[in-house]
């Protein structure tokens, strides 16, 4: 008689796969520049996982790389469709920002029971600027670059996952690399860039216009992400002049809003808030002392993780 499924490496399996979800999460953001996509995406594996018969899932050795693999491969999936989709987005498209871990609210009813702080590490590989970059990538450049240089996986491992050879993910990594290293500016410390954004938020509020001037860059962009669904400027707004005329303005539209000082994506941001629901998130990329981009996100969809 054919011996069944050993039951004590079924048991180990189980547990093991439920371990991923954090991993599996932090990568479906870093691709896909969404929590919500991302959450949908590792669901999606688990779904595939558990549609397997207990025979099947025996056989894999390896669960947690079976489910990296497939759970790459909807990303994939999905960046290649998002493109299309992006492209008739009302207005910019700004990755969706995160909350520290500690105030990251769950975003669907079924996920209360799931720690937040399991949720996404916050380091340089999700700051709002790299983030940004990376929406300029192919798809497959995008997954090749976050699974190699950011989880070090093997470029053979990566093959299996894109549908090209080692050699070729090499490339696709190394593409990436180049225009993400063409694009970054010097590293400024955190604390200096909590300072430049207090003082930000300082003369915003008082209308400072000297203080805004010393603090932007002369060349400073400006994106907002409304989504439709909320007020925000269409089209990036590119220089000082423009810059300090828009906040200024926009100091009259938040005159019953609360501004405060939060982390944004692992960085130094502002959040804004109305009757403590937030309403618009800010974050910077600051460059020798002055602020060099802004993107907004209004977006209410988009700030799901940080309603209270």
């Amino acid at each position: 008689m054919a011996e069944g499924p050993d039951p004590r490496r079924t048991r180990i399996q189980i547990p093991s796969v439920l371990n991923e979800r954090r991993h599996l999460v932090n990568i479906g953001y870093r691709m896909l520049g969404s929590l919500v996509e991302a959450e949908d995406a590792v669901q999606e594996a688990y779904a595939r996982w558990y549609a397997l018969s207990p025979e099947q899932r025996v056989e894999i050795l390896n669960p947690g790389a079976w489910l990296v693999t497939v759970t790459s491969r909807i990303c994939l999936d999905l960046l290649t469709s998002a493109r299309t989709r992006r492209e008739s987005y009302f207005g910019a498209w700004i990755p969706e920002p995160l909350p520290e871990p500690s105030e990251l609210e769950p975003t669907r009813a079924e996920d209360i029971t799931i720690d937040p702080a399991d949720r996404v590490t916050l380091d340089e590989s999700v700051s709002m600027a790299l983030m940004v970059v990376m929406e300029s990538l192919t798809p497959a450049e995008r997954v090749a670059f976050i699974l190699h240089d950011v989880f070090c996986y093997k470029f053979t491992e990566i093959a299996d996952i894109v549908g090209r050879t080692p050699g070729a993910c090499r490339q696709l990594a190394s593409s990436a690399r180049g225009r993400i290293q063409a694009s970054r500016t010097t590293a400024t410390p955190l604390a200096m860039q909590s300072e430049v954004v207090r003082r930000f938020k300082r003369a915003w509020m008082a209308k400072d216009i000297d203080e805004l001037v010393r603090l932007l860059d002369p060349s400073v962009v400006a994106t907002a992400d409304g989504g439709g669904l909320a007020l925000a400027f269409f089209e990036p707004i590119e220089g000082r002049d423009g810059v300090v005329h828009t906040w200024l303005e926009l100091t009259d539209r938040i005159h019953d809003m609360t501004l405060l000082e939060r982390t944004v994506n692992g960085q130094p941001g502002l959040v804004a808030q109305q009757a403590g629901v937030t309403v618009s998130t800010y974050s910077f990329n600051i460059a020798n002392g002055r602020i060099t981009h802004i993107w907004a996100v209004r977006n209410p969809e988009k700030l799901l993780p940080w309603t209270h």
